[in-house]
């Protein structure tokens, strides 16, 4: 993280805004008419952080996580890793993380790992499987590695994790705990598509010709260097004052019961860091931090009445509360 008050190297800043340009450019190809989602996806992807994608069925959110994995690759003619884990009530915690198998021709337990070691998990309707699965999750999102028997495994550098969840079915489902919650860099969306899109769609089905088509554009190596220039962008100290007061009148508010903590702090700046970047700025300006403050930290409290809209009051408290730092 940038503590010298120094902006990162010119040349830096452009290429990983050429990296997102062109991830961005790929995933336009099949997600039509969704460049604010596209965009809010890659800095999260961008910020080192997870996302969930909280949506009605048939929007595309699978369709997001195949095509973001879809264009990267772990090197010549080698694709990124990208695991599909399909959440039913059934599932067990080793179905995520992976087992240690007895071998008795080597008379010794051979781990057989589980689909979080990939570059890119899909966690699709993680809120049909049971806490105790979703718990599974909850060390390889925070610290990037599985604890078993046999001792602690790294995950891939670059892991990011895609879940899914419908809003509005609730029947044979898990509400996803605020622990949960908060390993989520960001909360988002992509809705329903313009007309425009809809019939680019009906024209192409592009989920299911372009993707199938799609070649790797980046590789995972290019986004560890993405992260890494991200973690360096530079922070005037008047906007972190701003995310601490932000954070902090969401712990005071009457009508919020649970408020953002210290780590959704954290989330918003990282995610407000990646987001200069997308812009080609080495600093960030205060509507980052405006635009990511819902995504980032709406599905982290909890308020007290069920009508409250979090969204739109973190909006306009990120505004106020930047109002004098500049915006360009």
């Amino acid at each position: 993280m940038n503590r010298t008050g120094e902006e990162p190297p010119i040349e830096d800043v452009r290429a990983a805004a050429d990296i997102l340009a062109d991830l961005a450019a790929g995933m336009g190809t099949v997600l039509r008419g969704k460049d604010a989602f596209v965009r809010d996806f890659l800095a999260c992807a961008a910020a080192g952080g997870h996302l969930l994608v909280e949506d009605l069925p048939g929007l595309g959110k699978t369709t997001a996580a195949k095509t973001f994995a879809a264009l990267l690759s772990r090197g010549p003619d080698s694709p990124a890793l990208f695991r599909r884990l399909q959440c039913t009530p059934d599932l067990l915690p080793y179905d995520v993380t992976g087992v240690d198998v007895f071998d008795p021709d080597a008379r010794a337990f051979v781990f057989h790992p589980g689909p979080v070691f990939s570059n890119v998990l899909l966690a699709d309707e993680l809120n049909r499987t049971p806490p105790k699965v979703q718990s599974a999750l909850l060390e390889a999102m925070a610290e990037g590695q599985v604890t078993t028997s046999e001792g602690t495994r790294p995950l891939p550098e670059f892991f990011f994790v895609v879940a899914t969840q419908n809003p509005v079915e609730t029947e044979g489902t898990y509400p996803l705990p605020a622990a949960q919650l908060d390993r989520f860099l960001m909360r988002t969306s992509l809705g329903y598509p313009g007309r425009d899109a809809e019939v680019s769609i009906l024209r192409d089905d592009p989920s299911s010709t372009v993707l199938a088509g799609l070649a790797p554009r980046r590789s995972v190596e290019d986004l560890v260097f993405v992260r890494r220039t991200a973690r360096s962008v530079w922070a005037d100290p008047a906007l972190l004052e701003s995310v601490a007061d932000l954070a902090a009148v969401t712990r005071s508010h009457p009508g919020i019961l649970l408020g953002a903590s210290p780590r959704a702090a954290l989330g918003l700046l990282a995610a407000a860091r990646a987001r200069a970047l997308q812009d080609g700025r080495g600093f960030l300006v205060a509507q980052d931090v405006v635009d990511l403050a819902a995504p980032v930290l709406a599905h982290r409290i909890r308020a007290r009445d069920p009508g409250f809209d979090a969204d739109r009051w973190l909006r306009e408290e990120a505004a106020a509360r930047t109002d004098p730092l500049p915006r360009v």
